[in-house]
């Protein structure tokens, strides 16, 4: 498994842009949650976020609130998901992102969660209630045992704060692409292009675009805006809970599918429908 950094990298090498599905760990069980980085991982998934139940999930919508409710409700805590991660971690190509609030954190120790996290595979880390003014220790432990710690840009961040954050982030730059919670959107809002076209010309460092992005047409607007890597949460963690586990597990192996596709760049697009063509 690689670095974040590294896996950007080889993408941007190959002009391809990053497509990284997030799940609810234990959500609805952690078996499935298993089985679920596997298919996603084989899948097209280029990095995959997997969030951590927690009590006061702030930056999440009613989708992956459920979720967690859900997951707390049979007991899942951290360190059955990191088990788990454990377990499921050698199989995987695509790079795990952990996602938690700061309290699990702090309860456990800056430096001693960061050790727990990297050894069992995980390779950068999103905690979306820590702000960048009060990250500077997170950051500097993180970077000394290997973990990639990125932060996110909200639409409404000014711009001396937009690049206080691109220069502390690591990893890549998360683009929050609504002002509110994580959720389903019909259509993503425009001011997005605007903040790609900014950053970019602040930073050379990737920039993903998540919050609200549920299909297939708008991760492909999100690319050709510019984005280096497209997050989609909410659309999988409601389609692997619908039905059994294995509906579940169905479900978002097609949306893997769907939004790799969308994002794929339109050369290598026309080069599979050439193919295709040549065996009709």
């Amino acid at each position: 498994m690689t670095s974040i950094s590294q896996c950007f990298q080889t993408l941007r090498s190959r002009q391809q842009c990053a497509f990284i599905p997030f799940i609810t760990a234990g959500d609805p069980d952690l078996e499935t949650t298993a089985e679920a980085l596997r298919i996603l991982d084989r899948n097209g998934a280029d990095m995959i976020e997997l969030g951590v139940p927690y009590s006061d999930p702030l930056a999440d919508g009613p989708v992956i609130q459920a979720a967690a409710t859900r997951a707390l409700a049979k007991g899942v805590n951290l360190k059955q998901v990191l088990e788990m991660i454990e377990s499921v971690s050698p199989d995987l190509q695509a790079p795990i992102i952990l996602f938690t609030y700061y309290n699990p954190i702090l309860n456990l120790g800056i430096k001693p969660f960061l050790k727990q996290i990297s050894q069992v595979g995980v390779r950068g880390l999103i905690v979306p209630d820590l702000p960048v003014d009060e990250s500077t220790e997170l950051l500097e432990t993180a970077a000394s045992i290997g973990v990639e710690v990125i932060l996110l840009v909200a639409p409404t961040s000014s711009k001396e704060r937009i690049e206080m954050i691109a220069q502390k982030s690591q990893g890549f730059i998360y683009l929050v692409s609504v002002t509110g919670v994580t959720g389903v959107r019909s259509q993503v809002q425009g001011r997005v292009k605007n903040l790609l076209e900014q950053m970019h010309q602040m930073t050379d460092k990737p920039i993903g675009v998540g919050f609200g992005i549920s299909d297939s047409q708008q991760a492909r607007q999100i690319t050709d805006w510019g984005a280096d890597g497209v997050i989609v949460g909410s659309a999988f963690v409601k389609r692997l809970a619908q039905g059994t586990p294995s509906n579940g597990l169905q479900a978002i192996e097609s949306l893997c599918r769907e939004l790799k596709e969308g994002i794929a760049p339109l050369e290598e697009k026309r080069e599979k429908t050439i193919t295709q063509i040549s065996y009709t």
